[in-house]
């Protein structure tokens, strides 16, 4: 759910576009360090909202949105730190 939420496709989806990719390892092997940040932050909201009892279909949208947002979040920071 968290790669649907992120990259808007499955693992299993990923694998059957990127065969040669998919040899060597998975997307997440070969997404940058932006998208890592995001990861690691989805998987901590998605356990918090899991406890909360939220069904799965919303955490979807939530966890898509948060991703949305800190990705127009980062990109920001990251462009005025280049500034």
């Amino acid at each position: 759910m968290l790669n649907v939420a992120l990259f808007g496709m499955t693992a299993k989806e990923w694998r059957e576009n990127n065969l040669e990719f998919a040899k060597n390892g998975n997307m997440r092997d070969y997404t940058d360090l932006l998208h890592l940040i995001i990861l690691n932050n989805l998987e901590n909201t998605n356990v918090e909202l899991i406890r909360m009892n939220i069904k799965q279909s919303d955490r979807l949208i939530r966890l898509n949105e948060s991703a949305r947002n800190q990705m127009e979040a980062l990109k920001t920071i990251i462009k005025i730190l280049k500034n």
